[in-house]
């Protein structure tokens, strides 16, 4: 593997964690699922296989040259499933003996079953599994699993990982219309949360250009009625905040890796890296010239995203 491979990827903000700071480790769209709704797009490598995918020595020492951005928490995500990537105890060992900045890990719940999974979570601060579906049906349809992968032992295992796991859990459900917006489909998730009892239950849908044109997005007032049919009420994520404080250590490269892994706004990329709004133009402008990052519009506004290099 090159030396050159970042590993890391921003602060980026982030509308429940503020400023996070992204730790990728899987090759680019290695995943369980392949989501209709996915910002990244297709799924190129749908496995099951869990392995060190990349450099743990590279990627704790590009966590160590980051904690200057000063993220309010480091988090295991990125291009794919993270916990694909074994051993995660390591890197969440790794982390911890560095910093006290709070770790999280944002996984699609696949794999929570597995016990040898559940171990190596144990140390981590919190864990956001996604839950996108009630039942086996509109799983296949919206989450497009690995075919190992039947709906109800991916939920006895969410299920399992919250009774076993000593930190706190805040369950996303990203709806999208018109797969998990009927009456029936919004009761069977329902039924699914008040099984798994996450500390917090988190309505998303979809905001930024999906891998399907078909799935679309949920209306902010209708999410709200929504979220208060859960029990207890379920909460709508909001839009993370600007922040007005500059950063000089951040410029074209550290976008274009924030860009690879997850399409945002010149507000977001602004915001998430701390650079000036004006500067952030103009990186982006010049990227798009050089066609290395290309534009897509949506309902949320302009997106920008990197394109894929040949290879």
């Amino acid at each position: 593997m090159a030396t050159t491979t970042a590993y890391v990827f921003g602060p980026v903000p982030s509308r429940r964690l503020g400023r996070s700071l992204g730790v990728d480790l899987v090759p680019f769209k290695t995943c369980t699922f392949d989501c209709i709704y996915c910002q990244l797009g297709r799924t190129t490598r749908r496995t099951m296989e869990r392995k060190q995918w990349v450099l743990l020595e590279q990627v704790l020492s590009q966590v160590q040259a980051k904690l200057a951005s000063q993220p309010d928490y480091i988090t295991l995500s990125g291009s794919g499933e993270p916990t694909l990537f074994s051993p995660l105890d390591r890197v969440i060992d790794g982390i911890r003996a560095m910093t006290d900045i709070p770790i999280a890990v944002l996984t699609n719940g696949s794999l929570l079953g597995n016990s040898q999974v559940q171990r190596e979570l144990h140390s981590a601060d919190l864990v956001i599994p996604s839950l996108d579906a009630g039942n086996e049906t509109t799983f296949q349809l919206v989450n497009r699993p690995h075919p190992e992968i039947e709906f109800r032992q991916m939920l006895d295992g969410l299920v399992s990982f919250r009774s076993r796991f000593g930190g706190q859990v805040w369950l996303e459900i990203l709806l999208v219309d018109p797969y998990t917006t009927s009456p029936s489909e919004l009761e069977d998730l329902r039924r699914c949360a008040e099984r798994i009892q996450p500390d917090r239950v988190q309505l998303n849908t979809v905001v930024r250009p999906p891998a399907e044109r078909r799935a679309r997005s949920v209306a902010a007032e209708r999410l709200a009625e929504i979220a208060r049919t859960f029990r207890p009420p379920a909460e709508v994520i909001a839009e993370h905040a600007a922040n007005d404080e500059y950063s000089p250590l951040c410029g074209r490269e550290e976008v274009l890796d924030l860009l690879r892994r997850r399409p945002c706004t010149v507000a977001d990329i602004a915001s998430g890296l701390r650079i000036h709004p004006a500067e952030t133009v103009k990186i982006v402008e010049s990227l798009c010239r050089e066609q290395r990052v290309e534009s897509c519009s949506t309902a949320e506004g302009i997106h920008y995203r990197a394109r894929m290099e040949p290879g």
